[in-house]
C-alpha cells in the first residue's frame, strides 16, 4: 500500500490530522499539473493555478468525513471539483445570452479547462452532464481530461482501465460531445 493511500484510507476513516498528511503529497501533483498546464496562459488570468487547487482541495477534504476509495477515486473526486469550480466561476462571469460568440471546442489536444471561455466551460458541462447519463466512464474520462487536464495514460490510471480502453472512449467522447454541443447552437 503506497503511503497516499495509506493516509487517504486514514482520511477517509475520520483521522483529522490524515488530511494534513495528505496534503503535502497530493498538492505538489495537483500544483505541478496546474502549473503546467498554466504555463502557456497570457500574464494577468484571474484563476491561477494555486487558488484552482486549494479551492478544489478545500471542497475535497473541507467536508466532514470525506471518502476516497484509493489514489484513483481522489484523484477524479478532484477532477470534478476543479470542475464543478470553473462551471460556477464561468456562470458567474457570464453575461451574454448562453451560446453567444460560440467558438469550436477542440477535444483533440484537450488542455484544462482554464484555458477554455466561459461559454464552452459551460457548452461542455452541459453537454458532460448528458454523456454522463449515457455513458458515465466516458464522462469520468472527459473530466479527468478536460478538467484536472489529465493524459490518456494518467486518466486511464485514475479510473483503473486499460490505456487502450481510455483511448477508445476519449474517441468516443470527444464526437459525442462536439455533436451535443453543435445541436446546442442550433448546428445540429
Amino acid at each position: 500500500m503506497s503511503e497516499a493511500t495509506r493516509i487517504l484510507n486514514s482520511v477517509s476513516s475520520g483521522d483529522p490530522k490524515a488530511a494534513d498528511e495528505l496534503f503535502p503529497l497530493v498538492y505538489r501533483e495537483l500544483r505541478q499539473l496546474a502549473a503546467s498546464k498554466m504555463a502557456s496562459e497570457q500574464a494577468g488570468h484571474t484563476l491561477q493555478p494555486t487558488a484552482l487547487v486549494h479551492e478544489a482541495w478545500m471542497r475535497l477534504v473541507g467536508s466532514e468525513n470525506p471518502r476516497f476509495d484509493g489514489r484513483g477515486h481522489f484523484f477524479a473526486a478532484a477532477a470534478e471539483a476543479m470542475r464543478r469550480i470553473l462551471i460556477e466561476r464561468a456562470r458567474r462571469k457570464q453575461t451574454a445570452k448562453r451560446g453567444a460568440g460560440f467558438e469550436r471546442l477542440d477535444l483533440e489536444h484537450a488542455d484544462i479547462a482554464i484555458h477554455a471561455s466561459d461559454e464552452t466551460l459551460l457548452l461542455v458541462n452541459d453537454a458532460l452532464d448528458k454523456l454522463a447519463r449515457e455513458d458515465p466512464q466516458a464522462a469520468e474520462l472527459v473530466n479527468l481530461r478536460f478538467f484536472a487536464g489529465m493524459t490518456n495514460e494518467e486518466a486511464a490510471a485514475a479510473l483503473g482501465v486499460s490505456v487502450r480502453t481510455a483511448k477508445r472512449n476519449w474517441t468516443f467522447a470527444r464526437a459525442w460531445l462536439y455533436d451535443e454541443i453543435r445541436r446546442a447552437n442550433g448546428a445540429g
